[in-house]
């Protein structure tokens, strides 16, 4: 028998009390159970706590790849102070977004994996945060003829899918990604 480290009746409470200071705060119409977490993707995801969302503001949450939803759920992992590590444990959604999202991620990774078996080229994904890169290597794990790796740092961290004997592209060979500045734009010259 597994101790789970986050429970219902333990955390529940302070997810709730959380939620309904920002729910109220931010003037969305919005309802939201806290349940235990059911395993659907246990290969994927296995969330001791679930927070699934309802009401006529599910949209603004969804928006945008659903950023809103997870921008709360991160607060809410800060409020509660759960560690980096402990992260997967908390998940929030809303129309079944996660599990159709899981789906689309590995669909995506499996894909590509032909894609790059038959070019003989390495792929490299959109940058993704680190639950949605898992689920790309996860698909892949069952690929001999692939491999994959997360490359950069930050928000611009994303996956490359490698033929399976192919060396990593050293760093410099890629072309670097776009700078933007607070209170500028991109292709703007040196300020004066």
């Amino acid at each position: 028998m597994s101790t789970r480290k986050y429970t219902v009746e333990d955390d529940g409470p302070k997810v709730d009390a959380f939620l309904k200071m920002v729910v109220k705060d931010a003037g969305f119409e919005l309802r939201y159970d806290i349940a235990k977490g059911n395993n659907i993707h246990a290969d994927f995801e296995n969330p001791e706590i679930v927070v699934k969302f309802k009401g006529p503001d599910v949209d603004l949450l969804l928006a945008n790849k659903a950023e809103l939803l997870l921008a709360i759920e991160q607060l809410t992992m800060e409020a509660l102070r759960m560690a980096p590590d402990d992260h997967s444990q908390l998940q929030f959604d809303a129309n079944d977004y996660r599990m159709l999202r899981i789906e689309e991620l590995r669909l995506s990774a499996l894909t590509v994996a032909e894609k790059v078996k038959k070019s003989k080229m390495p792929f490299e994904f959109n940058p993704m945060n680190s639950r949605e890169r898992r689920i790309v290597h996860l698909a892949l794990r069952n690929e001999p003829e692939v491999r994959s790796e997360s490359i950069g740092v930050g928000p611009n961290r994303q996956v490359v899918v490698y033929p399976a004997g192919m060396p990593s592209l050293p760093t410099s060979s890629r072309p670097p990604q776009p700078q933007f500045r607070r209170g500028g734009g991109a292709g703007r010259g040196p300020r004066r």
